[in-house]
């Protein structure tokens, strides 16, 4: 006879199930429905939200009268100067397109990869993936000086022929960040369908029913529905992945194409792809941490979650070790005189302790994350993963700035220093993000709904 208590017994060897300690055994599909939607749907939210969103509200009121005084007066209110015509505007830029890149291969690589442990916080990393590429499309068209002219570099058509000039890095920028952009719109907007009916069937309230029942395009569930999203939504994953390589790629060539010491490198793309990987995912966890506490999803995202992205930005985080160590290299072994001094300059000139302040932010403090205890650790992941996204912006800095200051004439050398319009439109950045982050968390589902009950329905299956 069939011995019932040895079905089900605890397996005795170790678990073959990839969804293993990605959700509280206790959740449900109606539980998660209404811990994820209640967010949206309740009317009260923590003092964390009002609080905090207040304080990003006020930075982006801050980062709205610095462009009108910019728009005014002209980019001679920043600290730019000859030699140094790239300041924080194109550093900010940079950094802004890297933290983007988290969501697109978190979304997409991860899906086609069939990762489960991405159901619970892909859907906030591709939120920050289009806020963050916001935040960054908007710094290239502010350095412009004549910001009103931005279609100039469009390739609109005109009576006088003046097409853009394809061999500008700013026109690559251009094409590059816009297909970015849209991709990763529709592929984040075709992901919420699903969720989108999920809110119209829960809400209380007529407007909310419309408004949701609106977007979400009338979905009912039915499997056609579902047999086109998943077509879809693989199409668009596929599209996306190049993006993640090529983006960030056009971007570094901005740098490379150049002839100036410490720009004119072909380690660039790899080495920009990984940093981008690296301070992306840093930026997931510093949003991700707060909300899962101050929301209490500690059973949606659990510390399996916590530990696969701390792998994957110590993966990258060593990439970019490598990339520090060969740049170094290939300066010396080169026996180019420039590059080689390109290298001393930023290790003991007038910016050397910025340059070992990235050191110590990008390489030893992310070492860390071999501790597992670290990795588990919400607080602890937070503080590093803080210090990368610090240590990725003093990147930026030294790349730019740094390498500009010093080129080939002794006679054109000069110091950058920024101005307080500098540091208010950089902190005006993070008050725009971070505002459209508190958004999204209050109008729109945070975490897949549909995807965390996919690990549901496969738990039950393998049950039974």
């Amino acid at each position: 006879m069939l011995n019932l208590k040895s079905v089900g017994a605890e397996p005795t060897g170790p678990s073959t199930d990839p969804a293993e300690g990605l959700l509280n055994p206790a959740e449900t599909f109606e539980s998660v429905s209404a811990k994820i939607g209640g967010i949206v749907l309740e009317r009260k939210h923590p003092p964390f939200w009002w609080i905090s969103f207040g304080i990003a509200f006020l930075l982006l009121m801050g980062l709205l009268y610095g462009i009108t005084i910019l728009f005014a007066y002209g980019v001679g209110i920043w600290g730019i100067n000859i030699p140094v015509a790239w300041g924080f505007a194109i550093v900010n830029f940079v950094w802004w397109i890297g933290i983007g890149h988290a969501g697109t291969l978190i979304s997409a690589i991860l899906l086609l990869l069939l990762q489960k442990w991405r159901n619970s916080i892909n859907r906030l990393a591709e939120a920050m993936t289009l806020f963050a590429v916001g935040c960054a499309g908007m710094f290239p068209l502010l350095h412009l000086g004549r910001p009103w002219a931005f279609y100039w570099i469009l390739p609109y058509p005109n009576t006088m022929g003046l097409w853009p000039q394809f061999r500008s890095a700013l026109v690559w920028d251009v094409f590059a960040v816009g297909t970015y952009f849209t991709v990763s719109l529709l592929f984040w907007y075709t992901g919420l369908v699903p969720d989108l009916s999920t809110m119209r069937d829960r809400a209380k309230t007529r407007f909310s029913q419309i408004i949701f029942g609106i977007l979400s395009l009338g979905w009912r569930g039915s499997a056609i529905h579902w047999k086109n999203y998943q077509t879809v939504y693989l199409i668009l994953a596929g599209l996306s992945t190049p993006l993640v390589l090529s983006v960030h790629s056009v971007v570094s060539f901005d740098f490379s194409t150049a002839i100036v010491p410490g720009w004119h490198t072909t380690i660039f793309p790899p080495y920009f792809v990984a940093g981008a990987v690296y301070s992306g995912f840093a930026m997931v966890l510093n949003i991700l941490i707060p909300v899962r506490y101050f929301y209490r999803l500690d059973e949606l995202v659990t510390p399996r979650h916590l530990n696969c992205m701390a792998n994957v930005m110590l993966t990258t985080g060593l990439m970019v070790v490598y990339g520090y160590i060969m740049e170094t290299f290939t300066s010396w072994y080169s026996g180019d005189i420039f590059e080689q001094y390109q290298v001393i300059n930023r290790t003991i000139g007038p910016y050397g302790p910025i340059y070992w302040a990235l050191i110590l932010f990008n390489v030893l403090i992310p070492q860390l994350l071999w501790s597992k205890r670290i990795r588990t650790n919400p607080v602890s992941l937070f503080l590093v993963a803080l210090s990368v996204n610090l240590g990725m912006w003093l990147e930026r800095f030294v790349i730019v700035i740094v390498s500009l200051h010093r080129d080939f004439l002794p006679s054109s050398w000069g110091i950058f220093a920024p101005t307080g319009w500098d540091w208010l439109i950089l902190s005006g950045s993070l008050g725009l993000f971070c505002s459209l982050i508190f958004l999204f968390i209050r109008f729109l589902p945070l975490i897949s709904i549909f995807e965390v009950r996919e690990i549901i329905a496969s738990r039950t299956e393998g049950a039974a």
